[in-house]
């Protein structure tokens, strides 16, 4: 049985180490500390410069919530034109009504955008109150696999949701595990769920730089070691 793993990058630094460490896809974006956000033009043009790994481009304009108006639609369908431009191999996107439920005008939208490129389902999916129901609109819409954590704080809390969400799937799309994932619990949540790809930030503390002054904030970054011990669990 083959599985892949997906590791959230929000730096060059971290897209190389993900690779570095065995990865298998990056999801690229950038504030992963705010849940991530669209990644600069910039950022995607030197990660596909440098990273041989499929790179999926994380398209949310902002933290929060995942209802968007005619406004921000119209952002992330330029940035969902950006990436194809750069030659991202698939957008990562979402977005909801105020009731919670996946909003199908919008994503049809987003994912006309993107024309050829393949979808995965952010974790706008763990906001919907009817997941078996928003998991019928996704498969509707097209896209490729959801990231979920089940609708919990955690994939492993999650774990009895992500199970029944991929039997009711039934291969028609890929449900991907995310959210506190580590080297400790991939192996058993991969034996609970029958989920085939999980998402993971494999992330360590980087402390300020001296001197930062009033903008000192510690980040996060990949670490390649981590990455390598999530990849072993897999094999």
């Amino acid at each position: 049985m083959s599985y892949a793993l997906e590791i959230c990058a929000a730096s060059l630094a971290s897209a190389l180490a993900a690779q570095a460490g065995g990865a298998h896809r990056l999801e690229l974006c950038q504030n992963l500390e705010q849940g991530g956000i669209t990644p600069s033009y910039g950022l995607i043009r030197q990660v596909l410069a440098r990273v041989s790994l499929p790179v999926f481009g994380l398209i949310r304009p902002r933290p929060g919530g995942f209802v968007y108006d005619a406004n921000e639609l119209a952002i992330m369908k330029d940035d969902i034109a950006a990436c194809r431009e750069l030659g991202c191999a698939g957008v990562v996107l979402g977005a909801l009504d105020a009731a919670g439920r996946v909003d199908l005008a919008a994503c049809r939208e987003l994912i006309a955008a993107a024309g050829p490129l393949p979808i995965t389902f952010h974790r706008a999916f763990d906001a919907c109150p009817d997941q078996a129901r928003a998991l019928e609109d996704i498969i509707a819409l097209g896209c490729q696999r959801v990231l979920t954590s089940g609708g919990q704080a955690t994939a492993e809390a999650g774990q009895a949701q992500l199970a029944a969400l991929v039997a009711q799937a039934a291969g028609r799309i890929q449900l991907m595990p995310g959210a506190g994932i580590t080297a400790a619990n991939l192996r058993a949540l991969a034996a609970a769920t029958g989920a085939r790809e999980f998402h993971a930030s494999a992330k360590r503390v980087v402390p300020a730089e001296p001197g930062a002054g009033l903008f000192a904030a510690a980040r996060w970054e990949t670490d390649a070691a981590l990455v390598a011990e999530l990849r072993a669990q897999l094999t």
